[in-house]
């Protein structure tokens, strides 16, 4: 199986994006030449999904590195990058992977220098690439023989480098012959289940239904849903997964009703240094983005909103995190520690 479309790559010294915003009615692509360019990129959602947004800040630290030939002025490009968007952890940590190159190179010829990083970013996109395959090959062990799957947000090749991680999983079951079908979220309020995943099943030619976000507990009740596939943006050491708003009132749901919950992330998504979810910092968005839908007014004028973009899952909710380095069951947090110690589980 094989996308018919490249949502991230990087040629002629420009960082080319499937342009999400306006998918699934145009087929757009957006060329960043400057770390501005990739900051305003993953700020207003061209690019996102926290594996695409880590890729492409690995690029703007390149584009940065180009711009700013004193160190200081790097620095701030760098910053100036990490705060684009603040939830998912593999903003920061491609963009401290990439520093780290930078300064281990740093007195180097600046040709070299900028030659590293470059190679740097294409490693970073690379490896999700594959991380991504070999999760798919992890998670669908998991997923039965004609299974009705339940996700949620959008995580597949639009959201990484390439391939996916939860959809990835759903992808390679189908590879593997298994009979599916999924209903995918729309995934209020900006749709990315609407827009982004429900596409993504078309051209894979996925048997699958779009629903309402309200209309999942009914089916969950009704045991229509014989698991939950989902992704992850942050992963608290503890377990505790932050991820597109709704995440949580699908976990409560399903623990309810026995359906087992799994979240799907690289290892890169893991924040080894924060204990729980509670420490993780929520964005939150504006207010347009509930009272307009595609530009059109669907709310009062002046009435205030509350939009964050995310909600932190206890671990307790939660059946296992698939990995590439394997599934975690719980107890999570020995688990976690085990992969941060390199181990495979």
């Amino acid at each position: 199986m094989v996308e018919s479309f490249v949502a991230l790559e990087f040629r002629n010294e420009k960082l080319v994006l499937l342009d999400q915003r306006i998918l699934p009615t145009e087929v757009v692509y957006v060329d960043c030449s400057t770390y501005e360019d990739v900051e305003f990129a993953i700020r207003d959602m061209i690019v996102r999904g926290a594996p695409a947004i880590g890729a492409s800040a690995a690029y703007g630290v390149y584009f940065a590195a180009k711009q700013c030939p004193e160190h200081n002025d790097f620095q701030k490009a760098c910053t100036f990058l990490a705060h684009s968007r603040p939830t998912a952890v593999n903003l920061s940590w491609a963009i401290e992977r990439m520093k780290t190159v930078h300064t281990l190179n740093s007195k180097q010829p600046r040709d070299v220098l900028l030659q590293a990083l470059l190679a740097e970013a294409h490693a970073i996109r690379e490896e999700d690439i594959q991380t991504n395959r070999t999760i798919g090959r992890i998670g669908s062990i998991v997923v039965p023989h004609k299974a009705t799957i339940l996700t949620h947000c959008n995580t597949g090749a639009l959201a990484t480098a390439g391939w996916g991680t939860a959809l990835g999983v759903i992808k390679q079951a189908v590879e593997d012959g298994k009979d599916i079908f999924v209903y995918a979220d729309e995934t209020r309020p900006r749709f990315q289940g609407a827009r982004l995943t429900a596409w993504e099943l078309m051209d894979a030619r996925i048997p699958s239904k779009l629903i309402p976000d309200s209309a999942a507990a009914t089916l969950i009740r009704d045991g229509k849903i014989d698991l939950v596939i989902l992704g992850g943006d942050r992963v608290a050491a503890n377990g505790d997964v932050a991820n597109k708003l709704g995440t949580f009132a699908l976990s409560v749901i399903c623990k309810a009703y026995g359906v087992p919950f799994y979240s799907v992330v690289p290892v890169s998504t893991i924040d080894f240094s924060i204990n729980d979810g509670s420490a993780i910092p929520i964005e939150e968005r504006e207010a347009e983005e509930v009272t307009h839908v595609q530009g059109v007014q669907v709310a009062p004028s002046g009435m205030q909103v509350y939009n964050p973009a995310f909600d932190v899952t206890p671990h307790q909710n939660i059946t296992g995190i698939i990995t590439e380095k394997g599934i975690m069951y719980p107890p999570f947090k020995e688990n976690i520690e085990r992969i941060r110690n390199g181990e495979t589980l």
